[in-house]
């Protein structure tokens, strides 16, 4: 699956494709809308994939200070709040790769 046919899934599809890895489907859900489901998933991520997508989560809530630490958690530099899309697709192909 690419990037491109994860969102696409979220964006129409009630359910998330099977056989879809933890850090995949925490991006599924924040794509769908699910904030709450993403974030509860990404926390019980405990490898660097689950900081980078917990470091999006709270990019996007507006809580800067939260997602600098755990994008540093991640080994990832800070993005700015503008750049979540394109953080989302990048993610999105690392965890899909």
């Amino acid at each position: 699956m690419t990037p491109a046919e994860l969102k696409q899934s979220a964006l129409k599809d009630a359910r998330p494709p099977a056989g879809l890895g933890e850090a995949a489907l925490a991006l599924w859900y924040l794509k769908k809308g699910d904030w709450d489901k993403s974030h509860a998933i990404a926390q019980d991520l405990h490898d660097a994939h689950g900081a980078w997508i917990h470091g999006l989560l709270h990019l996007i809530e507006g809580d800067l200070s939260n997602a600098r630490y755990w994008f540093a958690e991640a080994g990832r530099p800070p993005v700015k709040p503008a750049q979540a899309e394109a953080l989302w697709d990048e993610i999105a192909t690392v965890v899909l790769a």
